[in-house]
Parts: structure tokens; sequence; C-alpha cells
């Protein structure tokens, strides 16, 4: 017998196969199949939507104590709370430091503060820049009664350079290389800069370079009011940019340092790199537009080196930009963060309408489809029941013996045979009679009268 889609065990059926049965037709199996790949994909879409979600705690090298890394670090660390994120703070000894660290492997930090210059030619794998935050100059200092013209006059003299590692040695380093300041008869001074601006205002240094820092504005006042002492102005800056890709030229106005003093008493040049938030690849999407709204914050505002809103910024010439950080530049935040005052619930908003829309976009076609093609197929094997009966039907027309009308039944119980294994829902029972029913027609045809 045909093998109909049985009433018995249908209360053990989960509903939602029930009701791909009944509302689409589908046989047991399929209907079970596809149940079942509708809830394996609703508990992927569950795990993906827990698994994204992002961390509640960040952590952050920042800097020295006191430093404005550091500075940098808890102001971001204030904003992050009031959106839920804990910002941990890890000390360090400066840029070179948050380098080495967030490269390393295994590593527990996620972001740094990371001066340009530092990187190198082959940056380390695994890190993405987020985009610079603040300007770095540096400042040149030097002895005398008239300003030097050009920084390869400093040679032969006794120039502090700053502490290995530092920021301001790497940068200092590459400045006078790239003037043939290399040996002996200069003298380059590597202590620690707090030290060398003592030992430069004592007179036991010819020149000096401060960044970062190591250049405090309250410093920089002092040595450009002392008589004797000359702050250098690149005047090859546009020159020093170009030949250095990761510098900038930053230009002081006139007074900036000091109003009353008029200092500096003209617009100075200078030359100096910039301040990189980078972190690991991989760091959640939503953290990092999170931390760049806050970077907004935080650099946003007008300073002596930076225009209004000229920071953060794109600029990352060392380490590739994240893309979440160059879609953030482009476009801002989602839509979803603005309307929602939450960030959990705007990311929880967010995370739904990307896996729920496409999910959507695929199953409402598919769901459309497979019922029509889950039909065309039950038809389909229910005509090709037809094609031998339709022939032996032709066969049939003409007188026939009684070996020819015995072995044209023969075809017909094997065509009976083969409609007695189809597997017919019941939403196609009366297709499938209506076959059986053919078929007792053909046989009647078939067989002889009963002799009178």
């Amino acid at each position: 017998m045909t093998k109909l889609r049985p009433h018995s065990g249908r209360s053990r059926r989960l509903k939602l196969v029930t009701a791909l049965i009944e509302t689409f037709g589908f046989s047991p199996w399929l209907a079970t199949t596809v149940a079942v790949f509708l809830l394996g994909l609703g508990v992927a879409v569950l795990l993906w939507i827990y698994l994204s979600a992002p961390p509640r705690v960040v952590t952050i090298m920042g800097g020295p104590p006191g430093s404005t890394f550091e500075r940098y670090a808890q102001a971001y660390q204030k904003e992050l709370a009031q959106h839920g994120v804990t910002l941990k703070i890890v000390p360090s000894n400066g840029s070179l430091d948050n380098l080495k660290r967030l490269s390393a492997p295994g590593t527990d930090v996620d972001l740094g503060f990371v001066q340009g210059g530092l990187v190198g030619d082959e940056p380390p794998p695994g890190l993405v820049s987020l985009g610079s935050v603040a300007y770095q100059p540096l400042w040149v200092f030097h002895r005398g009664t008239d300003r030097l013209r050009l920084l390869a006059q400093l040679g032969g003299q006794r120039i502090g350079i700053g502490a290995p590692g530092s920021g301001v040695h790497a940068l200092a380093r590459a400045l006078l290389e790239a003037n043939a300041i290399t040996a002996s008869p200069t003298v380059l001074d590597e202590q620690e800069s707090a030290d060398e601006a003592k030992a430069f205002l004592a007179g036991k240094l010819d020149a000096i370079f401060l960044t970062g820092d190591s250049a405090p504005t309250q410093l920089v006042r002092t040595l450009l009011r002392t008589p004797a002492v000359q702050v250098y102005d690149f005047a090859q800056a546009d020159a020093y940019v170009r030949r250095i890709s990761y510098l900038h030229k930053i230009v002081v106005p006139e007074g900036a340092i000091d109003f009353a003093h008029d200092l500096p008493l003209e617009n100075l040049s200078l030359v100096g790199p910039t301040v990189q938030l980078v972190a690991r690849e991989g760091l959640n999407s939503a953290i990092s537009d999170l931390l760049l709204d806050v970077a907004q914050k935080v650099h946003g505002k007008a300073s002596l080196l930076a225009k209004p809103g000229e920071f953060p910024a794109p600029l990352a010439r060392e380490l590739p930009l994240s893309d979440d950080a160059a879609r953030f530049y482009k476009s801002g935040r989602a839509l979803t963060y603005h309307l929602v005052a939450s960030f959990w619930l705007a990311n929880l908003i967010n995370r739904l309408l990307v896996v729920i829309v496409p999910l959507l976009l695929v199953l409402i076609p598919a769901i459309r489809f497979l019922p029509v093609a889950y039909r065309w197929s039950v038809q389909l094997s229910i005509y090709r029941c037809y094609r031998p009966l339709l022939r032996l039907e032709r066969d049939a027309v003409a007188p026939l013996t009684p070996a020819q009308a015995a072995d044209l039944l023969e075809r017909l119980g094997a065509i009976e045979a083969e409609v007695n294994q189809l597997k017919i829902p019941a939403s196609f029972a009366g297709q499938f009679y209506d076959l059986r029913n053919h078929i007792a027609f053909v046989r009647q045809r078939l067989t002889p009268p009963p002799a009178e």
C-alpha cells in the first residue's frame, strides 16, 4: 500500500514539524529535516549574538605616572564608565614599551598610545591603528645669540637626545642621521630628558631635543625666556615631512606659549609625529566605535597645536588603519546609537539587525520557493507513473491475443507496484487516488468479460 502520512504518532511530533506538514504539505521526513535546520539556524544565531557582544572590560597601556598618556587613559576611563565599560589602565614606560607589549604573543592588553616613528618599516603583525589623537612636536633648543638656520649646524656640539627607548631619542637619532651627524666630534648625551634639561640650563650641553612629556609647557616657556638660548625654527620642515613619512609640519602661532611676553616672537615651524591609538586586531567593532566617539570628546577641543575637531584623525602611516576605524571616520556611529541612549541596548539592536535582516532576505524567498519545489517534485513522481500507463493503454487499443493481454496485465502490475511504493502527503491524495482509478480503468479494459 502507498505510504501516506500516518495519523498515529502526530502528538509526538514537534509543533514546527506539524505546522510544516499542514501548511506546505511536506512529507514527515522533509518537514523534520526543515525543522531541524531551522532550529539549528536559530541556535547558531543565538550563539553568534552571545559571542559577538562587546566585552565589558578593556585594557589599555597608558604611560609613566603623571604622563600625558596616563591622563589620556584616565579621561577615556571616565567617559567609558558612563557607558558601562570598564577601562583597565596598565602603567608603562612610554610608547616603545606600549608597542612591545601590544605586539607580544598572548598579550593581555587591547590598546595603547604609541608615538609615530617607533614602528619602523616592518610593522609587527596583529596591530592596527584607530587613528591619531594628538601631535607630538619636537622642540630643539640650542645655545647662542643667533638662531641656527640648519639642523646640520649642530654638528660637533654636545647634544642631549633623551634616553634610549624613548620617543625623543628615536626621533632625534633619525633627524641627526638625516643631517649626517652620527659620530665624533659630536657628543650625544643619552640621559633622561629631565636630567638633560637641567644639564642644558647649567651650560653642560649645547643643544637639547625635547618632545612629548619631556617638553611640558612650563619648561618650554622657561627655555624661551632664558638668555642666550634659541629655539630652532625648522626652515626645512616641508622637506623633512616629505623625507620622513611619519612626520608632520606643526606651526606654533606667535604668542601661543606666552601672550604677555609674546612667546614665541613669530610663527614657529616645528616637525613631529602624531600619537596613535593602537589596538590589537580583532578588537570588537562596537568597542572601536565607542573608543573613537570618546576620543572625539577627549581630543576634539582646540589646543596649542590643533584646531577644534582636528583629532582624532585617520592619520595612520606606519600601521594600517582598522576597517572599523575607517568606517567610523567616513560615516560615524550607527544611527541606533543616536536614537537609543543605552550603549548596550543599541548594540544588541544592531547585532539583531545584522543577523536577522540578511536571514530574512534569504529565508523568506526560500520559504516561498521550497513548498513550490516540493509540490513540483511530488507531482513529477505522480506524472512519472502516468507515462508507462499511457503507453500501455495505447498498446491495448488494437485487438489483443490472450498472450498479449497477459503481457500487458503483467506490465500494469509492475506500474501498480511502483505506485504503491510512492510516499505521497495527504495534500496530494486526490491526485494519487485518481492515478489508482486510472490504473483500475486500464485493468478493466484488459480483463476479458466472464463467459456467459
